[in-house]
């Protein structure tokens, strides 16, 4: 039977595949450490929980409208609206709340491009972002960044990479894989280039936005200039603990641009779970401190895996400043793809290759998981180069 070429075109997730590999060598017996999934290993907060039960009790158990609950798209507006730096005054009518941040991503670039469409995506990033750019017709324009410039796109790559037929540019700050923060300077520099080009859509992927350490990370919000072509993307998995929710939303001012994502999402999925939306609205509305008490913790395992992977001969990496990933070069070893596996046979620890990422010379190791795990999968790697 036939599969279309859309589909055999994009690439499966490694992510997801090292996470299915380890599982399947515990389920053989294996003692394997996986460190391959960007999801926090916390519970999510009692209150929250407590909400989804309340809403399956109240009957929020049927179609709700595709935009999601008035109440959670206004609780999205008055969250963005409080972060230090917003310049723009968001409206509950500005969201989309969709199945996730991913399905937010998704829809904005399939309402945005047309086959032919060039996307400029600063490399490494998130293994998605490629994949849902050619399942549009589009195609990617990889702007390679290197250590030095701590994975940051300068402006002059930028100015470099648009053309006449740049129609997207997606950022993700705190980056997934390299954990690294856009700070003002970097974002006004690339925000200067972008004012030459008014055809060119700014997708801002913040959902890693709670989890930063070293610096605080600015939304692109900071710049109203470009509030007509800012599409910015959140959601609740990451900063609390809820990735099975799936609750994300998008966020513009462009209301035909939001009305065309609608349009689209209604003939989707309908709607985001009723029950999940109750829970991320008590999220947003709720106490706070779970959220800093996290990224406390986070930021004490990144302390630990950046002091462990220092003792590691061949690696190279730069502190994260967010996100809960170490994103070591290890082309003094090998390249990432035959580290990985190494990694995984000999250490039994499950890493992500950095291919995945578009930076083959790396792998991605995620300390979303116990102090005692990372300690373990420290050493054990750290045998293996011995």
């Amino acid at each position: 039977m036939q599969i279309a070429d859309r589909i055999q075109q994009i690439a499966a997730s490694q992510s997801l595949a090292m996470a299915a590999k380890a599982r399947e060598m515990k389920a053989a017996g294996i003692d394997v450490i996986s460190m391959s999934l960007g999801e926090p290993d916390f519970e999510t907060p009692a209150h929250i929980r407590h909400a989804a039960q309340e809403a399956v009790e109240n009957g929020f158990s049927h179609y709700g409208a595709v935009a999601g609950l008035a109440s959670l798209r206004a609780a999205v507006a008055r969250k963005q609206n409080s972060l230090i730096g917003n310049r723009i005054a968001w409206e509950a009518e500005d969201v989309m709340v969709s199945v996730g941040a991913k399905m937010a991503i998704y829809n904005a670039i399939q309402t945005a491009i047309n086959p032919g469409d060039e996307v400029i995506i600063p490399m490494p990033s998130w293994v998605s972002y490629s994949e849902m750019v050619k399942l549009a017709g589009g195609k990617v324009v990889a702007v390679q960044t290197n250590m030095e410039e701590d994975y940051c796109m300068t402006a002059q790559q930028l100015r470099a990479a648009l053309t006449d037929k740049t129609r997207m540019l997606i950022l993700c700050s705190p980056n997934n894989p390299t954990g690294s923060v856009y700070n003002r300077e970097k974002l006004t520099e690339l925000m200067n280039v972008l004012r030459d080009f008014p055809e060119v859509y700014i997708l801002s992927d913040e959902i890693y936005a709670s989890l930063a350490y070293d610096i605080s990370p600015l939304s692109l919000a900071a710049f109203d200039v470009l509030s007509e072509r800012l599409i910015l993307i959140n959601g609740v998995s990451k900063a609390y603990a809820m990735t099975g929710y799936r609750i994300g939303w998008l966020m513009t001012k462009n209301r035909p641009f939001l009305n065309a994502c609608i349009r689209l999402q209604g003939q989707q999925l309908t709607c985001a779970t009723m029950v999940a939306q109750k829970a991320a609205e008590t999220a947003l509305n709720g106490p706070q401190n779970c959220v800093e008490q996290m990224r406390r913790v986070f930021e004490q395992r990144r302390d630990l895996i950046c002091r462990l992977a220092a003792d590691i001969p061949g690696w190279k990496f730069n502190k994260s400043q967010g996100a809960f990933y170490l994103f070591p070069d290890v082309s003094a070893i090998g390249d990432g793809d035959a580290v990985t596996q190494m990694l995984l046979e000999k250490a039994h620890v499950a890493v992500v290759p950095g291919s995945a990422f578009g930076s083959p010379a790396c792998i991605r190791l995620s300390y979303a998981i116990s102090t005692e795990q990372i300690e373990e999968a420290m050493r054990r790697i750290k045998n293996v180069f011995m």
